[in-house]
């Protein structure tokens, strides 16, 4: 069975990434999201196994000592990680997996392997734009709004190690932009717009 390919993407904070991400999963088919481990609280509405495995520092530290991670950063205080066996596992069904993948953890994985991996920023149309986004969510105070935009600056100059750059002015855009790129990858390894393997006899 052909493997599955892995996209990484990446965005500043309050860019919109999860909404994209959900939109494109739900519509198209064999794709998948692989979970993440977070040492952070849950927001509201996040569920364990889902959104991330949120497990306490220590045991998250145990696992990066045992080598469990893919890859893993820490970002805004908090630590991240994305497990190998649950890649591997997918990517060897034949599914497409989908990490969300902050450019300390995007670069770690650009320095172990580029087959079948590609990697998307996601951009805001502009810094004053994701200040108002930030805002209107009503979950960040002023000072950790500065802090993420000073973060939104320095994760932008990373641009240039992507392959692809979705900036998202609308979010029906944004989603059919990534859905083509992922469309455009299955076709360039002779995989249909589902991720079937194309079967061509004559």
């Amino acid at each position: 069975m052909e493997k599955g390919n892995l996209f990484i993407i990446s965005a500043p904070s309050g860019t919109g990434k999860t909404t994209i991400l959900k939109r494109v999963i739900s519509e198209l088919e064999s794709i998948v999201f692989s979970v993440s481990h977070t040492t952070r609280t849950p927001r509201i509405g996040e569920k364990e196994g889902v959104d991330y495995f949120f497990v306490e520092k220590d045991t998250f530290e145990t696992m990066q000592k045992q080598g469990l991670f893919f890859e893993w950063a820490e970002v805004h205080a908090n630590l991240y990680g994305t497990s190998s066996h649950a890649v591997k596992e997918l990517t060897e069904q034949g599914k497409d997996v989908i990490l969300d993948i902050d450019v300390q953890g995007a670069r770690q994985v650009m320095d172990k392997v580029r087959e079948k991996v590609f990697f998307v920023f996601i951009a805001p149309p502009s810094l004053q734009e994701l200040e108002k986004r930030l805002a209107n969510r009503g979950t960040e105070s002023e000072s950790v709004i500065s802090t993420r935009l000073k973060n939104a600056h320095d994760e932008m100059k990373s641009l240039e190690h992507y392959d692809y750059v979705i900036v998202n002015e609308q979010v029906d855009r944004a989603v059919e932009v990534l859905k083509s790129i992922i469309i455009a990858e299955r076709s360039r390894k002779r995989r249909g717009v589902s991720g079937e393997p194309l079967k061509l006899d004559f």
